[in-house]
């Protein structure tokens, strides 16, 4: 079927989008509120945009046309937010920061998390997320009803378990665990199911194109009766 995004209200191709663009990767995003508490929201309209400089970019959306989420506000004030993985372990803990609670209730209380100081942001990072990305505000942009921050990664931490060599900076995604985003309900997918497909070097494309192509041995060398 083809849709007409131009045609169709804002909240079925929100719908549409969310359905097609999976699994998403899971922005757990905490911030500074005005008074020193931390806020912590998860956005799935997450990924990571480059490396030279690192950056990322996840979008708050807003509440209504005009007014930004408190991830956001926080975001333009403080300058500065962390990016902390969500594992599977975590969903729960990450549902319920989700909440709309009122200001002033830290999401993180009610979901039982700890809090760490970061190493060069005064936001803090959840202890119990084996991974964190800590960033700096480089732009927000607002396009409509959407928002979107663009960070650059001035700091990552990752469990030590989870580097499989960190004299080369790998870091064993598989055991990572990390929970992605199915839909826009409350569909989640576990990346647990790890295939690897290595890249094919032009070289070896075109040999085995070759190879493809040519003649059958045994065929050309009969003889015509």
């Amino acid at each position: 079927m083809q849709f007409d995004m131009a045609s169709i209200a804002p909240g079925d191709r929100y719908k549409l989008l969310t359905g097609v663009v999976v699994p998403r990767p899971i922005a757990w995003v905490t911030t500074l509120n005005p008074d020193g508490s931390v806020n912590a929201a998860p956005y799935s309209f997450y990924g990571a945009m480059g490396s030279d400089p690192p950056i990322v970019a996840f979008g708050p959306g807003n509440r209504d046309r005009v007014t930004a989420k408190d991830t956001a506000a926080n975001v333009r004030r403080e300058r500065e937010f962390v990016v902390n993985l969500v594992t599977g372990d975590l969903a729960d803990a990450m549902n319920v920061t989700a909440t709309d609670f009122p200001h002033g209730e830290e999401e993180l209380g009610h979901a039982g998390l700890t809090t760490v100081p970061s190493a060069n942001v005064r936001t803090p990072r959840i202890a119990e997320s084996p991974v964190h990305l800590e960033c700096r505000e480089l732009m927000t942009l607002e396009v409509g009803r959407n928002r979107v921050v663009l960070g650059e990664v001035v700091t990552i931490h990752v469990r030590d378990d989870l580097m499989q060599d960190a004299s080369r900076f790998y870091v064993n995604s598989g055991a990572l665990g990390a929970l992605g985003r199915m839909g826009g309900r409350g569909g989640y997918v576990r990346t647990t199911d790890l295939i690897e497909i290595p890249r094919i070097p032009l070289e070896v494309w075109r040999a085995r194109q070759r190879e493809e192509q040519a003649p059958d041995a045994s065929t050309s060398d009969q003889t015509v009766q």
